[in-house]
């Protein structure tokens, strides 16, 4: 598997799209079928962009801890003594064994192969019988650190050393996010769904960024949202998508005493999706996680006021998974066969002027950002 591209090659995958959304077609559907793009997607974008992992109340307090994969890569993220956030590979200095495991409290960080022991801070503390060793001085050895940032009320983790903060990159995300919801910081975690899906990842981020499709398969959330106030507007590395809640009863959940009136929802480059979903105070988190060229995992969590979710919460989730969730997953899964097939190579971007749901242009930005990254890669 290859993780840079040749000119010849990046220029083939390059064909056909536009910087102008109106003469654009789509990505190739190589791009989305080959698997030597799964490791080009891993090294070239999930490695060097910032990756969602949890909600801030996962690691508030010294100590607290949490492990997660990013790019295939295992993490670990600690606060330490003094408060500050930390980010490592989870692999000891010694030979090579996972160091923690979940998520819980501790007051260092031990390796349960051969007990070399670090501070929270990454720095060796303590490794067994070394003292009669030449040239060996615990204090030369910490553990590889990677990039974490609190951001929003949310921990994001970049794997490239070189990469701009978050706040720096987004721009004015932070104040779009916070003035929709104030209360991010205080939401608590309620629940999760997962999902496995047999197709490519950016399948499901294409189908996420345009509701062209909304009126056909998704009758329910046409009802839910007031289509006719669908905005979807491009900045940066994000995008917003904007509604207002529909003012008449739905099939989807009922919104009759809905305190957030709104439909709001970001894109944030490339696989982390924020939502607010009319009904109470709340954000729905979604990411999308590459697991290979026709397989990718899917969490949805829930942030809400209370650990337990109200009648409506619990419906949404229900309409969520049992109908929405159905549906999207039949589509992209539809859509990764298509793309397996000889009949097609490319479609054509279908773009509204005005930034209406029933646009493709946000899928387009995505496309560009795609695009970028692999030029990146080509090696010369």
């Amino acid at each position: 598997m290859t993780s840079h591209l040749t000119e010849d090659e990046y220029h083939r995958l390059a064909r056909g799209y536009d910087e102008n959304p109106r003469k654009s077609l789509s990505l190739n559907a190589e791009t989305y079928t080959d698997p030597r793009w799964h490791k080009l997607d891993q090294n070239a974008i999930i490695s060097r962009s910032w990756q969602w992992v949890c909600h801030v109340e996962k690691l508030r307090d010294p100590g607290s801890y949490l492990t997660t994969v990013i790019a295939e890569q295992p993490i670990a993220l600690v606060r330490d003594r003094d408060g500050q956030l930390r980010g490592f590979y989870n692999v000891c200095k010694h030979r090579a064994h996972e160091l923690l495991s979940g998520e819980g409290l501790a007051t260092r960080i031990m390796c349960p192969y051969h007990a070399w022991t670090y501070r929270l801070d990454g720095q060796l503390a303590r490794a067994p019988h070394t003292e009669h060793l030449d040239d060996f001085n615990i204090d030369d050895i910490c553990l590889d650190q990677v990039k974490v940032e609190e951001f929003c009320g949310f921990i994001y983790v970049n794997l490239d050393p070189d990469a701009d903060s978050l706040s720096q990159q987004s721009g004015d995300l932070e104040t779009e996010i916070r003035h929709w919801a104030p209360d991010i910081d205080q939401l608590t975690f309620g629940h999760r769904l997962t999902y496995e899906i047999k197709s490519n990842w950016k399948n499901v981020v294409d189908n996420f960024l345009e509701c062209y499709h909304c009126p056909t398969a998704h009758k329910d959330f046409c009802e839910l949202v007031d289509m006719d106030t669908y905005k979807v507007t491009t900045y940066g590395i994000y995008s917003s998508h904007m509604a207002d809640a529909g003012n008449s009863p739905n099939a989807a959940y009922d919104v009759s005493n809905a305190t957030v009136k709104t439909h709001a929802v970001w894109w944030l480059w490339p696989t982390t999706c924020l939502m607010r979903y009319p009904g109470r105070s709340s954000m729905i988190v979604l990411n999308i996680i590459p697991a290979g060229p026709d397989k990718t995992y899917e969490t949805y969590d829930f942030f809400l006021e209370t650990p337990e979710p109200d009648a409506t919460e619990l419906d949404a989730m229900r309409y969520l998974d049992e109908v929405l969730q159905v549906e999207d997953i039949n589509l992209v899964e539809s859509v990764q066969r298509g793309m397996n097939t000889p009949a097609f190579q490319q479609g054509r971007i279908v773009h509204d002027p005005d930034g209406s749901g029933k646009s493709e242009h946000a899928v387009h930005h995505f496309h560009g950002w795609v695009l970028d990254a692999y030029e990146k890669s080509v090696t010369r």
